[in-house]
This record gives structure tokens, C-alpha cells and sequence, in this order.
């Protein structure tokens, strides 16, 4: 697999909660911060939406708002009103006057995505993804929200699934759609794969993990000298060629840890440390904890 797709293998995204949110008339809610990736797709009308003491945004029907976590926020009918507030609901959702026909209709929720290794997404999407309809028109993005509208239209029978996987593939569609947005300044994975002689390198190292890898060996893969390629590594990705493959490498042990399978002997010589007690002292270094402490625990305890 390429790089990507071995990042969204590790997140095992799968749709958490997906439910209809409509209004009539004025109204305004405002919601608290939630660790959880959540996401909102315009089925009909308009609304604003507000982050923090930011300028509030406008949102019209096939706009889709990707959030890999969750922070306050505030959506309402006209701009400037005020919000009350309000605690997320994994049902249907109704704001403003009860009765009547709904003049604004959206489809919002949350993805569960493996949070051993969730901060893998807020590394590849900035804090709040807009997507206009306008601009996705062209691309599969459009297609895929397209589907999921025409499915919320109808109630054939497996609607329910059929939604789950659609909403599954557009979190999939968003991180490409967002890794070839020329605009996007953002170092990191995504970036990294735009450049035809990173690419290259990220592969070579996805491939075979256990490689003993060098900056000099990566560079004659990239085409580069060993200075330009790792001043050019560092400045699209934000670090240097070894530190993200010891990333990497402690991305694919701690869902081994997790998943609970393998001995420490196995997960140390899959990711290319020589033995157990190397890998666990690296471990340690990393996480602040041993690997058996993370793996009954589940916690992880980040180095700043």
C-alpha cells in the first residue's frame, strides 16, 4: 500500500454517528469541544458556523466541514444571533420553531477512527476542512457527497449501512482531496507525497520498515544530494527522514500493542529493531512508558 493508505489502515475510520439536523425559521446552538473527529454535509438551506472568535463562515447545500477533532462551535440560522447551548445527541435533531417544514437540513455525526493513533489524523488536515461545493464539483468529492444526499432522500431498505460506508469513503476522498489542494501550505505526509522525489522515499521506507535506513541511502532514492534532500525532507514534512520512520515505526507498535498478537520479540523485528529490549528502551524514550504498561493500559503518554 502507499503511504496514505497505510495511515487510514492504522485509523480504521468507521462512522460513529450520523444523523439528520434540521431548522425552521431563527435559531442558534452552540457546542462544547469533543474529542472526536465530526464532520457536517449541507443538504438543503444555509447556516453559519463559528470556531471560537473567529469570523463565522456561511455554508450552502452540498458544503461538506470535516473536523478531525472536534472544537467549540457554534451554528446558526443568521449570522450574529445568539446561541444556546447545547449537548451533542447521536439522534435526530430538530432547531428553531418545531413545526412546519424544515428550510435547512444538513446530515452531521462523528467517525470512530483508532484513537491509539488518532493524532495521525489531525497531522494530515488542518483544525477545520471547508469544502464548498463549489469547488468540489469536479472531483470524486462532489460525486461522493452527491450519492450520500440522494441516499438521505430516499428510505430504501439498508439505508443505514449503505450511509456508514459512503461517509467512511468520504473521509477517505477528503484526505486526498485536501493533499492535492494547491493552496495548502501545510507540511506533512500529504504534502510530502505532492513532491515526485519525496514520494518516492516515503514509499521505499512504507515498504520495508525494517530496513536499516540512512539519509544518504533515502537521498540517492530521491535523486538528491544528501544536504538538499534533507533540507527538502524537513521542510515539507516538518522533520527529518529518520525521525518520521521512528514515528512511523512507533505508529505500527503501538496498534501491534494494542491489537495484543505478537510478543515483543516479533513487533521488535517487523518495525527493525534488533531485539526487545532495544525497541522497548526506544519505546520508553518516545512514549514514557513501557510497551507493556501501553499495552495493558491502552494509554499513551505523548513526549512533548
Amino acid at each position: 500500500m502507499d503511504p496514505l493508505s497505510d495511515v487510514i489502515a492504522l485509523l480504521r475510520p468507521s462512522t460513529a454517528i450520523a444523523k439528520p439536523i434540521t431548522g425552521r425559521g431563527r435559531w442558534g446552538v452552540r457546542y462544547a469541544a469533543h474529542n472526536a473527529p465530526g464532520f457536517t454535509i449541507i443538504l438543503k438551506g444555509e447556516c453559519w458556523i463559528a470556531f471560537d472568535s473567529q469570523e463565522p463562515t456561511k455554508l450552502q447545500k452540498g458544503d461538506f466541514v470535516l473536523l478531525p477533532s472536534s472544537p467549540p462551535f457554534t451554528l446558526s440560522s443568521h449570522r450574529g444571533i445568539e446561541c444556546e447551548p447545547r449537548d451533542p445527541l447521536d439522534t435526530p435533531v430538530r432547531h428553531g420553531e418545531q413545526d412546519g417544514e424544515a428550510d435547512f437540513e444538513s446530515l452531521g455525526g462523528t467517525f470512530r477512527v483508532e484513537q491509539v493513533n488518532a493524532p495521525l489524523l489531525l497531522s494530515l488536515l488542518p483544525h477545520v476542512n471547508h469544502i464548498p461545493a463549489s469547488e468540489g464539483r469536479t472531483g470524486k468529492l462532489s460525486g461522493v457527497i452527491e450519492l450520500i444526499m440522494n441516499e438521505c432522500e430516499g428510505d430504501e431498505p439498508g439505508k443505514e449501512m449503505i450511509l456508514q460506508r459512503m461517509l467512511e469513503v468520504l473521509l477517505i476522498e477528503a484526505l486526498r482531496w485536501r493533499g492535492m489542494a494547491p493552496d495548502d501550505v501545510r507540511a506533512g505526509l500529504l504534502k510530502g507525497m505532492q513532491d515526485p522525489s519525496l514520494a518516492r522515499v516515503l514509499r521505499a521506507m512504507h515498504a520495508d520498515v525494517r530496513a536499516g535506513w540512512t539519509v544518504a541511502g533515502l537521498a540517492k532514492i530521491a535523486g538528491l544530494s544528501r544536504s538538499a534532500f534533507a533540507a527538502r525532507f524537513s521542510e515539507v514534512l516538518d522533520c527529518g527522514p529518520i525521525e518520521y520512520l521512528a514515528r512511523w515505526r512507533m505508529a505500527l507498535a503501538k496498534d501491534a500493542l494494542i491489537r495484543g498478537a505478537k510478543t515483543l520479540d516479533r513487533i521488535a523485528d517487523e518495525i527493525g529493531y534488533e531485539s526487545a529490549s532495544a525497541f522497548s528502551t526506544a519505546f520508553r524514550k518516545r512514549l514514557g512508558c513501557s510497551p507493556g504498561r501501553f499495552a495493558r493500559s491502552g494509554a499513551v503518554a505523548e513526549a512533548p
